[in-house]
């Protein structure tokens, strides 16, 4: 079996109020791009995890792999020798460790069913991997565990990804929005379409990530010089995001590009 793990953006991410459990509600518009990461699988006796690919390397850590959590989350009659091709940088905003996880969901899902608890089976592998075994467009409330769904006027929308090869953690992020920001909550997401949603709503990690990451700045205004009618930081960077109207404008902007930036065009799912 083949499966791409798409490639996730957060077409809006609002940060509201911090919980009890230390972490913050987010109201977010996640999207997703039909590219990515690619997984093929084939049913054997015991279960493995195999990495290539441009950014194989950087999984150095067996058990941290999303892939073979998500395997041992997920009753099965046998095992499934995987292999998983890292297309995405790692630590870029793309959700693409929650991409893997997600693809691996709707494998097992194909081939036995998942059992009725499956989203909490997701959610404890990371707050992203129910929305990335959905794949598609929706609203994510809480930690982005929840789901809600949204009108998606935005299927097939030209969109280029960019990131400057630097990983950048989550962590590090949220703290500098405490700090290096004023932390402030700046109000829920527009209500609306996705195209709304995406024109009017904001990221907010993007200062501090670039408090933390300056070339995203850079990205950010390469982007917007090539005229998308959004171009925005995705998740917690460094990856950012432009859509365009046409494809043609999308690939003339990521020709544009600097050559040493990575990049990926598609169309949103």
């Amino acid at each position: 079996m083949r499966e791409t793990a798409y490639a996730k953006i957060n077409l809006a991410l609002h940060v509201r109020r911090r919980r009890e459990d230390g972490y913050h509600e987010l109201e977010t518009l996640f999207a997703f791009v039909d590219a990515g990461d690619v997984l093929t699988a084939a049913q054997a006796a015991q279960d493995s995890v195999t990495t290539l690919g441009e950014f194989a390397a950087v999984l150095d850590n067996p058990f941290d792999n999303l892939v073979a959590r998500a395997l041992n989350a997920l009753p099965r009659p046998q095992g499934l020798a995987v292999t998983l091709e890292k297309n995405l940088p790692v630590a870029a905003g793309l959700g693409g460790g929650s991409a893997d996880a997600g693809a691996l969901f709707r494998i097992v899902e194909a081939l036995h069913g998942l059992p009725d608890d499956w989203p909490a089976r997701a959610a404890k592998l990371g707050a992203d991997v129910p929305a990335c075994v959905l794949s598609r467009t929706h609203i994510g409330l809480g930690t982005g565990t929840e789901q809600l769904d949204v009108e998606d006027d935005l299927a097939r929308t030209p969109v280029l990804l960019v990131n400057p090869r630097v990983p950048l953690s989550t962590g590090p992020v949220f703290k500098a929005w405490a700090s290096v920001g004023d932390g402030a909550d700046r109000g829920a997401l527009p209500e609306g379409p996705a195209s709304k949603i995406a024109r009017e709503g904001r990221n907010d990690l993007e200062a501090p990530a670039i408090s933390l990451c300056p070339v995203i700045a850079e990205v950010l205004a390469a982007l917007q010089a090539t005229q998308p009618w959004l171009a925005r930081m995705s998740g917690s960077g460094a990856t950012c995001f432009a859509l365009y109207d046409t494809a043609e404008a999308r690939d003339a902007a990521q020709a544009a590009m600097p050559s040493g930036w990575w990049t990926m065009a598609g169309r949103l799912r």
